[in-house]
């Protein structure tokens, strides 16, 4: 039995609320279960240096967690003067996976920054951001489509995340704290809202998986991710 008492293919509960930033230009605030995290999506009318004169632009990201985000207070990063390598590695994937899903060309030479700020942890906050920013994304894309700054649909797909995990000896989908901290093996899952991998993270915790336990867990992110692509288009519908 899980901790959650939660049948082992089935998600935390999941909401998708929109315009809960006044000044950004999309933003949502994403919950898994306890995981709460706000993504607001910001855009500037320049592109990074590297690109200018390209024509293309930019989806970037930036990841932080509130001090009282979880049981004990943590320190703010801007304090110790750089992100931790935690919250860079997040902040790439979170871009990474955004960026899988736009045409660079079609938004022209700006970029699209997601910020996604945990307000509260109980595991999987990059996946919640993932599955959160998209849609923040597609509100700033909107919002440039209504002012003429794009011509043509720059988003080519949704985009979600998923942990799974072997937990006890069972695969399982959408691992809480209290299953993550305890797990033989940690996964997550990033898909396109066609079924493409965008990346897959997996470690085992002491235990080595196996090839039949990893395609166990990707059939379960399918599952997870499908419903959360539901989820995704019901929020921006």
């Amino acid at each position: 039995m899980r901790p959650s008492k939660r049948a082992p293919d089935e998600l935390r509960k999941v909401t998708l609320e929109r315009g809960v930033a006044r000044y950004a230009e999309g933003s949502c605030l994403v919950k898994f279960g306890e995981t709460h995290v706000l993504c607001t999506a910001s855009l500037e009318e320049r592109a990074p240096p590297w690109l200018r004169g390209s024509g293309k632009g930019w989806v970037t990201a930036e990841y932080s967690m509130l001090p009282r985000a979880t049981l004990e207070r943590t320190r703010r990063e801007v304090t110790s003067g750089k992100p931790s390598g935690r919250t860079q590695e997040i902040q790439r994937l979170i871009g990474r996976s955004l960026r899988a899903v736009v045409d660079l060309s079609a938004i022209g030479e700006r970029q699209i920054t997601l910020d996604c700020d945990v307000l509260q942890a109980d595991g999987g906050t990059r996946t919640a951001s993932i599955t959160g920013a998209w849609v923040a994304l597609h509100d700033c894309l909107a919002w440039m489509r209504s002012r003429d700054l794009v011509k043509t649909n720059a988003l080519k797909d949704h985009v979600a995340a998923v942990s799974c995990g072997i937990y006890k000896g069972t695969p399982v989908l959408d691992l809480d704290y209290a299953e993550d901290s305890a797990a033989e093996t940690d996964a997550n899952f990033v898909m396109t809202g066609t079924g493409g991998i965008v990346e897959v993270q997996g470690t085992a915790e002491g235990v080595p998986f196996s090839q039949a336990e990893l395609l166990s867990l990707l059939g379960l992110a399918d599952q997870g991710i499908r419903r959360l692509v539901d989820l995704q288009k019901m929020a921006v519908g």
